[in-house]
């Protein structure tokens, strides 16, 4: 009898937890890839959450840090700069590409090469305030490549 209870709680606590999170759905990622002493590159991909989340951070063991970026005409200027969090709206899909939103890569360990995989953490956070790791493996693409080109 107690081991049945136990099952039963423990079963509990998963359903629960699979209720909380974040559902975050990431569609065609991609690393642009770097000459030999580049020390950044960019990230990009697009994301779509089952409940309302805000993209919080990102880390990857290739880069010394990552940042959230955006791109935005300020003036007849395109300027670039972090940003602390990226929404990400229930059902819809956000797109991280050049010129908008995207994930800087910082202080590159090494040169990213076409045809690489490159681990990739996301940290999400729900509306609750609770934060779940989505972690991924990016494929780099040429210096030339564009989101286009590959649909």
């Amino acid at each position: 009898m107690m081991k049945r209870l136990l099952a039963l709680a423990a079963a509990s606590l998963l359903s629960s937890a699979a209720v909380a999170q974040t559902q975050l759905q990431v569609s065609d990622p991609w690393i642009r890839a770097t000459v030999p002493a580049q020390k950044a590159s960019g990230a990009f991909m697009q994301l779509k959450a089952a409940r309302a989340a805000r993209l919080v951070a990102a880390s990857t063991p290739a880069a010394g840090r990552v940042e959230i970026h955006q791109m935005e005409m300020q003036g007849q200027t395109m300027r670039m700069h972090a940003v602390e969090a990226i929404e990400l709206p229930a059902g819809q899909t956000v797109n991280l590409a050049s010129g908008g939103y995207h994930i800087m890569l910082l202080d590159l360990k090494r040169q990213l090469k076409d045809g690489e995989q490159v681990p990739l953490t996301l940290t999400v956070q729900g509306a609750d305030g609770k934060r779940e790791d989505v972690k991924l493996t990016v494929p780099v693409k040429p210096l030339t490549y564009s989101a286009q080109q590959g649909h």
